[in-house]
């Protein structure tokens, strides 16, 4: 749906009494979502590392740039589509890997996924997915997906996932390098809770046949330290095994795997001791583009270069890992200076509206992923609620295209911009 009709539809639903519950403001969004969730979901999904600094810095970034509006310059029904990865598409969003989405709403990943078809929007499986690749690509039809990958302490499970998505039909793998163990998320640690402890998110495990096997093995092993026995420990124990995918309740209550499974996981599903090196390994395991996620300084970009990757994703993982990091909006242009047109830049971390997007395409990105905005809309309507978050964001971007001037996203470039 083009901008203007998205528009008009809004106003004349409007007048009809009928207002969405999706609100277009950004900080609106947010605050809805939060009054929808649960206390743990908000700090999941809202918090940030540290003083969250750099939450707020990724959006205050965008701030240090402005749009300078162009007149007389037929701009009538602008053109969004963009090519990535050998691939037309119709815009430059890409939908980024978020964990857990069963905290926002019980249909999670399927849900964004029918919402990412529904507007031909490319969606990134998060390796902290609560439903199966598979299940989501089955949804998806053609539309573009991407893997994003983790890197285990198991090589085998790292082979066994990309192995997983390129049976599934995704078009790249983005393996995050910022996230080799989880930053102090004060949020979370406010409240003592990790969802993972809790059995969720944990969807790309249990399904994996060689994550199975590991956990085989696992419970061969003594037991290892437990929480202090509460009724609470108690309720979050039977909560764990109700979530594991197979088996009847009393089964997988008798076999331990459920509780197996967090414990296994916890142990093994990120590594600290990769390098550089290593990206020699995931090349001998796909022919897959590879991207790297979390790329912030100069120098890494050129390595990736080097390293024959195939993109990056500049992101600092929306401030949840090192509070006091650079924005990713100041990282850019270091980044696309660094790599010469040698391969795609991405940005992720900040994106709430149409002018962040066209400032970052002008500053050299070829696309953009958007983040939290859309687990808000799932939190408050499901599928329909990641939808209205997508069509939104697409015609506040195409009016604001248009309106600055340009037709096509291609015309946008550093004249385009004034750094305050």
């Amino acid at each position: 749906m083009r901008a203007l009709d998205w528009q008009r539809k809004i106003y004349l639903d409007g007048f009809a009494g009928k207002v969405s519950p999706i609100p277009p403001n950004s900080a609106q969004l947010e605050e809805a979502a939060r009054r929808k969730m649960t206390p743990a979901a908000a700090a999941y999904i809202l918090g940030g590392a540290g003083n969250e600094h750099t939450v707020l810095d990724n959006r205050r970034g965008f701030s240090t740039w402005q749009l300078v509006p162009r007149m007389l310059r037929n701009v009538e029904n602008p053109d969004l589509s963009i090519e990535l990865l050998g691939q037309k598409l119709s815009s430059p969003i890409l939908l980024a890997p978020i964990g857990v989405l069963e905290m926002a709403h019980p249909e999670a990943d399927l849900a964004v996924a029918r919402a990412a078809r529904a507007t031909n929007t490319p969606f990134i499986f998060s390796n902290q997915a609560s439903v199966p690749m598979e299940s989501c690509s089955a949804v998806m039809g053609d539309t573009m997906r991407l893997f994003q990958l983790y890197w285990s302490r198991s090589r085998d499970l790292v082979t066994s996932f990309v192995n997983r998505a390129e049976a599934c039909g995704c078009s790249a793998i983005v393996l995050t390098l910022d996230t080799t163990m989880l930053g102090w998320r004060t949020q979370d640690l406010a409240l003592g809770h990790l969802p993972f402890l809790h059995g969720k998110g944990l969807a790309q495990y249990t399904s994996d046949p060689v994550f199975q096997k590991l956990l085989d093995e696992f419970l061969q092993r003594p037991p290892a330290a437990r929480p202090p026995v509460t009724t609470t420990t108690i309720q979050h124990l039977l909560g764990a095994v109700r979530r594991y995918p197979t088996g009847s309740f009393l089964h997988k209550l008798r076999s331990g795997r459920a509780m197996g499974a967090v414990s296994l996981f916890s142990g093994i599903y990120s590594n600290s001791t990769i390098t550089w090196d290593d990206l020699a390994f995931l090349r001998e395991q796909t022919q897959l583009p590879i991207l790297l996620k979390g790329i912030l300084h100069p120098d890494d970009a050129r390595k990736a270069v080097d390293y024959g990757m195939d993109g990056i994703i500049v992101s600092n993982h929306g401030g949840r890992q090192v509070d006091g990091s650079i924005s990713t909006i100041e990282a850019l242009p270091g980044v696309v200076a660094a790599v010469k047109g040698q391969l795609p830049v991405l940005l992720d971390s900040g994106i709430r509206g149409g002018a962040d997007v066209l400032k970052a395409l002008a500053l050299g990105a070829q696309a953009v992923c958007l983040g939290r905005p859309y687990v808000y809309g799932l939190a408050l309507g499901g599928q329909a609620g990641v939808e209205t978050v997508i069509r939104n964001l697409l015609a506040d971007l195409e009016l604001t295209l248009g309106l600055s001037g340009y037709k096509t996203l291609a015309d946008l470039n550093l004249e385009s911009l004034r750094p305050v």
